[in-house]
């Protein structure tokens, strides 16, 4: 007879970018995982567990309160990032959410990350309340550290629970915009059909008790049949993280949604190139209120695991397993043909090999391949290829081929990978960028800032051939020499000035060319509007062919006419666009077909 039991709800927690989401996490666990992450931001999806009796202890009067009689042998936390580029990796954690805690400052109030998990919540129908997160920093807030929200608020002077019921209608005032009806918790009349808000403090730990009583009282009263499950059949999960443990060899980190995994099960899970079978060698457990990703103590070792848990798993041959891959339990090797079937649809929905001319992004996991991709997309940024694992030599030869006809896309974008040493020999070679980094959202910044500089560089590479359109005038009393080479002071009136650059006066007739540009007594390759300077010009002879007080333009071939209106008008100022039309007007006068197209 099959064995029925209710297990832990899963939670995630979501939010904007330094909302508080590891903080809030920390202060439940008592660790402070969140200070030694990268970029202080989560960066993979962590789980933690919250035991029952923990949660008696912490919540106390308020599950009286709340009439909650606890059944639920705990809560099991995902922490999944909450940065904007981590969307598809956070509808991983939606997906598997029984509930969500939905993480904003309520200082700052909605972001568009916050917007972003809503959507998310609301495509996969899952449940979630509010943490409204940092009361603390609500001026005049007199902090109670550990204390009940309710406790804590009754404390406060009255301008200062007004100041803080204001923030909180704020936000009911949002979310009914987008068509949730949500309530202070103490306030909600029906948790079914409104959303409870619970102010708090990651910082001081107040409302931390409150966030955990209406989570478990939550998943308890809606969620019963759904998380009441057979936990006698093989185990299904997901691989959060792929790790080398000291004493152990890599190890995965698996999070199991369904099921029982015992010590010795035969598995399969999620490869590159294959599914990799293999036995349970030994289960791996975080001590209670440790973290699965970052434990400060030894693990437990256990003989089973029951859904919903984190677990480590230690087993040979784990080389090749993706994090993001699915974990199956199977009977005999023929099972994993199904699974192989599975994880070849999603590598082929995730990983992009095309011939457009596009980026090439190399990333750790699925997860962060996905959101990456989908953070690219977004912004409009082609993909040539997107894969997991370390930069390879192949990699920088793509993004080589494609700089070839587009030198802003010549880059490879390495999340949390390494460079191999002739990816690395190849990229100095070829003049290929690789940008590296551990945090999503600075990859993204030094990639937008590259590709800032890159296109000045090649703005100024592909107007260099080019005589440019500019207009000077001769300074009255600032003759140094008449002739061979005449020298004069001018005043730049717009466009650009370069050496060697013909010159024409107001006529259209040629009256030289510019031999060297002085200023402040140094010689200067080129000139903008605005420059004061002295120029040594071929040709002319002051006071026969150029006057004081001339207007000269540069003298721009009909071919390089074209070019600059046809290809290049986006890459001259407004000024050299003005200059260049009264070169044109005046061009016209004696050769109508000048400059047109």
């Amino acid at each position: 007879m099959s064995e029925r039991r209710v297990r832990q709800p899963l939670i995630a927690v979501l939010g904007h970018v330094d909302h508080g989401k590891t903080s809030l996490l920390d202060a439940i666990r008592g660790t402070r995982v969140a200070s030694r992450e990268a970029g202080a931001i989560t960066q993979h999806v962590g789980a933690s567990e919250i035991p029952v009796d923990a949660i008696k202890k912490i919540c106390g009067r308020l599950l009286e309160r709340f009439k909650i009689e606890l059944i639920l042998p705990g809560l099991l936390f995902i922490d999944t990032p909450g940065h904007e580029a981590f969307t598809n990796l956070r509808r991983r954690g939606g997906s598997l959410a029984d509930l969500a805690a939905l993480v904003v400052d309520i200082n700052e109030g909605f972001m568009p990350q916050t917007l972003e998990s809503l959507t998310i919540l609301k495509t996969y129908k899952t449940p979630f309340m509010v943490v409204a997160n940092k009361i603390d920093l609500i001026p005049g807030w007199k902090s109670s550290p550990g204390a009940c929200f309710l406790e804590s608020f009754a404390r406060q002077r009255p301008e200062v629970q007004r100041a803080l019921d204001d923030r909180v209608y704020e936000l009911v005032g949002k979310f009914h915009e987008l068509g949730f009806e949500s309530e202070r918790f103490d306030r909600v009349s029906d948790f079914r059909r409104q959303v409870s808000i619970v102010p708090a403090s990651a910082k001081t730990g107040e409302g931390i008790s409150e966030v955990l009583a209406i989570l478990a009282g939550l998943a308890q009263r809606y969620l019963e049949k759904e998380l009441t499950v057979e936990v006698t059949g093989p185990a299904r999960g997901t691989v959060l993280e792929v790790k080398e443990e000291v004493g152990l060899g890599k190890t995965i980190d698996v999070i199991i949604y369904d099921g029982v995994l015992a010590k010795g099960d035969l598995f399969a899970v999620g490869g590159l190139d294959k599914v990799i079978v293999s036995k349970v060698r030994s289960l791996l457990q975080p001590k209670p209120l440790d973290e699965i990703r970052d434990p400060e103590d030894k693990f437990n070792q256990v003989e089973r695991v029951y859904a919903a848990a984190g677990v480590k798993i230690a087993a040979p041959n784990l080389e090749g397993v993706v994090a993001g891959a699915p974990f199956l339990v199977i009977k005999d090797i023929t099972a994993a043909e199904k699974l192989w079937q599975e994880i070849q649809q999603e590598l082929e929905r995730v990983r992009i090999s095309s011939d457009v001319n596009g980026v090439v992004l190399k990333a750790d996991a699925l997860g962060s391949l996905e959101a990456l991709e989908g953070q690219l997309q977004a912004k409009g940024i082609p993909i040539r290829r997107a894969d997991i694992g370390d930069v390879s030599r192949r990699d920088v030869v793509e993004a080589s081929s494609v700089g070839k006809s587009d030198q802003l896309l010549a880059v490879v974008l390495a999340f949390n990978v390494k460079v191999l040493p002739d990816a690395q020999a190849e990229a100095e070679r070829e003049g290929v960028e690789i940008i590296k980094d551990d945090v999503i959202y600075r990859l993204l910044e030094q990639y937008e800032n590259w590709v800032k500089k890159k296109r000045e560089e090649v703005r100024a590479n592909r107007l260099q051939g080019f005589i440019r359109p500019g207009k000077i005038v001769i300074k009255p009393g600032y003759v140094f020499r008449r002739s061979d080479p005449a020298i004069v002071g001018i005043d730049v009136l717009g466009g650009v000035i370069r050496t060697r650059m013909p010159l024409m006066n107001k006529e259209g007739k040629p009256v030289g060319v510019i031999r060297e540009l002085q200023k402040d007594k140094k010689s200067v390759p080129e000139a903008k509007l605005g420059d004061e300077l002295a120029v040594s010009i071929d040709g002319p002879m002051v006071g026969r062919h150029i006057q004081e007080g001339d207007v000269l333009y540069t003298d721009v071939p009909r071919d390089h006419v074209l070019a600059l209106k046809r290809d290049l008008r986006d890459l001259l100022s407004g000024d050299e666009l003005s200059v260049l039309d009264e070169i044109i007007a005046i061009k016209q006068k004696t050769d109508p077909t000048y400059g047109v197209m």
